[in-house]
């Protein structure tokens, strides 16, 4: 399916109508298409939530000629965003459950959790994508965020078959000492699990998904340790982006966001 830019919406949601629409593309390819038990997840209207949902902010794209008579059904990509000087308030961040991101809290600079991103199936692999990661940077400068952060899976949640890429990532990507967040027990899975003579960096980048490639070539690192998510049927690594640290590719990404020239 090609797509025309110009067919498409990129915000933030302004209305519960606006997050029931990210819930219902959520339970669209988290339940439905992979299979995530979710307990949480409101399966009669088929809405994937919980209690974060009310705290963040909800970077949608939407389908302006989606021919769907249920208009949840045109929210054809989210992304769910929380601010660190939000999380502080008291609610805390989502992924606070996989890891300790203490070292984030203490940080001072601004922050910002990233998470339930996805694209429906029939729009991947265009424009999509792209806009959202357009908007993001926007929102990114506008709110003086320097350290980006959240959980990324691998579907399924057996570790065994990902051998390879954990131990890659874990070696060539691992965060800084000074961001360096650990996972928790008791979901907590060790990710260097090969020698490095072992590793066929072939194979392993074959097996990394899409999405964390993108955040490593933007000059992301990984957390210490992977989490066995049996709720989502994933194993998880925590991405971190420092814009202190970040590649010039994701420097030229801002500037873009910014209409700028930098």
């Amino acid at each position: 399916m090609k797509l025309d830019a110009s067919r498409f919406e990129v915000r933030l949601a302004q209305s519960q109508d606006d997050v029931a629409g990210a819930q219902r593309l959520r339970y669209r390819v988290f339940v439905e298409e992979m299979g995530a038990p979710a307990p949480g997840a409101d399966h009669e209207n088929r809405l994937e939530k919980d209690a974060y949902d009310a705290y963040f902010d909800h970077l949608l794209l939407i389908d302006k000629e989606c021919e769907s008579q249920d208009p949840l059904d045109c929210f054809v990509g989210v992304y769910r965003l929380m601010r660190g000087s939000v999380a502080k308030t008291g609610i805390g961040f989502y992924g606070a459950s996989e890891y300790d991101l203490t070292k984030i809290m203490q940080d001072g600079r601004e922050s910002l959790e990233l998470g339930r991103s996805c694209v429906a199936p029939e729009y991947r692999g265009g424009v999509g994508m792209h806009l959202l990661w357009d908007a993001l940077g926007a929102y990114v400068t506008e709110r003086n965020i320097e350290i980006l952060f959240g959980v990324a899976s691998f579907h399924g949640s057996d570790v065994e078959p990902l051998k390879q890429p954990l131990s890659y990532l874990y070696q060539n990507h691992l965060a800084p000492p000074d961001l360096r967040v650990k996972a928790r027990a008791p979901g907590a899975v060790d990710m260097n699990l090969l020698p490095p003579e072992q590793i066929d960096r072939k194979k392993a980048m074959a097996g990394i998904p899409s999405l964390i490639k993108a955040y490593l070539r933007l000059g992301g690192f990984v957390g210490d340790g992977a989490y066995v998510d049996k709720d989502f049927n994933t194993v998880d690594v925590c991405l971190l982006m420092d814009t202190k640290r970040m590649s010039e590719k994701y420097r030229a990404f801002y500037s873009r966001s910014r209409g700028t020239s930098e």
